[in-house]
C-alpha cells in the first residue's frame, strides 16, 4: 500500500513538473515572438546614413532635380551643378512681378524644371502678403505668382512642397498656435485652394516639407540649440479626402557638425538620397539671425546628404 501511496505521489510530482515546463515554455514563446516583431518592424524601418556635407550659399531650402540642387536664401536663389559648383545666381528675387510686397522665401521644391517658394513679407516673427512663387530653374526668374487663401488661418508659409501624383501644392507654417496646426493644400494647375489638413501631434517650428514615395516629410526646428539639442524630422502619409493626419517621428538630427536651425529638406529618387539644410553659429530669434554663438562670426549653411535603406 505505501509503495502504491508513494507511486501516486512521485506521478502527481512529474505532473506539475510538465505543466509547469509547459506553461514556461508557452510563455519563453511569446516572448520570443515578440522579439521577432519588434526586429522585423526595427529592420522595415527606414534608415539613413550621414554621406557628407557640403557648404551653401542659402539658409532656407534645397531641392533638387535632373542632376542640379536648388538652394534657397531669404532673399535669394541659387543653381549647383552636381558637384555643386554655383551654375546661376538670383540675388534680387523680388524685383519684378509682384503685385504685393515681399522680402522672404522659405523652403522650396522643384517640379518638371520650375521652383516653387512660399514667399511672404516677414518681419520679427510676423508674416503677411504670403503667396506660391514659381521660378524658371534655367533663369531663376519669376513666372508666376498665385496669393493664398486668406481666409485657410494661415499667418506664415516657412515650406513648399508638390505632389505630382496628384497634382497638388502643400504649404506648411513656422508659427505656432492655429497656422501651425495644419497643412495647407493648393491646386497645382492654377493655385487654387482646396483645403487644409489638421495635424497630429503638431510638431514645433515647423520649418519644411517634402513629398517623397508617397509620404510627406516635415522638418521641425524643436531642438534648443542653446543646448545642444538637436532637431528632428516627421513623417505623414495623407489621403486625398482627408482632413486630418498623424505624424511620426522619421529622424533625429544628432549627427550634424553643430546643433543649430534645421530649414528645408529634399530627395534625390535616383541616387536614394535625403538631403537637409542646417544653419549653425547664429542665434535665432523670432525665426530670424540675431547674433552669433561663441566661436563664429557668421552663419554657416550647410546641405547634409544622407543615404537612404
Amino acid at each position: 500500500m505505501k509503495k502504491i501511496l508513494i507511486m501516486l505521489i512521485t506521478l502527481l510530482f512529474c505532473f506539475a513538473a510538465l505543466v509547469g515546463c509547459s506553461g514556461n515554455s508557452g510563455e519563453t514563446t511569446e516572448a520570443t515572438k515578440n522579439e521577432a516583431s519588434a526586429q522585423t518592424n526595427e529592420a522595415a524601418a527606414t534608415s539613413y546614413k550621414l554621406d557628407k556635407s557640403v557648404e551653401v550659399n542659402g539658409r532656407q531650402g534645397v531641392a533638387y532635380e535632373n542632376g542640379y540642387y536648388y538652394v534657397s536664401g531669404s532673399t535669394n536663389l541659387i543653381k549647383y551643378d552636381k558637384d555643386w559648383n554655383v551654375v546661376l545666381e538670383n540675388d534680387d528675387p523680388f524685383s519684378k512681378g509682384y503685385d504685393l510686397e515681399v522680402n522672404h522665401i522659405g523652403d522650396i521644391d522643384i517640379y518638371n524644371n520650375e521652383i516653387y517658394c512660399g514667399v511672404e513679407l516677414f518681419l520679427d516673427g510676423a508674416a503677411k502678403n504670403i503667396q506660391i512663387a514659381v521660378y524658371d530653374a534655367e533663369t531663376l526668374e519669376l513666372k508666376r505668382s498665385f496669393p493664398f487663401n486668406e481666409e485657410s488661418g494661415q499667418t506664415e508659409c516657412s515650406g513648399i512642397a508638390v505632389n505630382p501624383d496628384n497634382s497638388t501644392v502643400w504649404m506648411c507654417s513656422w508659427e505656432g498656435g492655429q497656422s501651425g496646426n495644419y497643412l495647407y493644400k493648393y491646386k497645382l494647375e492654377d493655385g487654387a485652394y482646396l483645403g487644409k489638413v489638421h495635424v497630429h501631434p503638431v510638431p514645433q517650428w515647423v520649418q519644411g516639407i517634402a513629398y517623397y514615395d508617397g509620404a510627406y516629410y516635415i522638418t521641425a526646428d524643436d531642438g534648443d540649440a542653446d543646448f545642444d539639442e538637436p532637431d528632428h524630422i516627421y513623417k505623414t502619409e495623407i489621403a486625398d479626402d482627408a482632413t486630418e493626419c498623424t505624424v511620426t517621428e522619421e529622424k533625429i538630427l544628432d549627427d550634424v557638425i553643430k546643433q543649430g536651425e534645421i530649414e528645408g529638406l529634399t530627395f534625390d529618387e535616383g541616387n536614394k538620397q535625403m538631403l537637409v539644410l542646417y544653419n549653425r553659429g547664429a542665434r535665432i530669434i523670432l525665426g530670424m539671425p540675431s547674433g552669433f554663438y561663441d566661436g563664429y562670426d557668421k552663419e554657416i549653411h550647410e546641405v547634409f546628404i544622407y543615404g537612404i535603406a
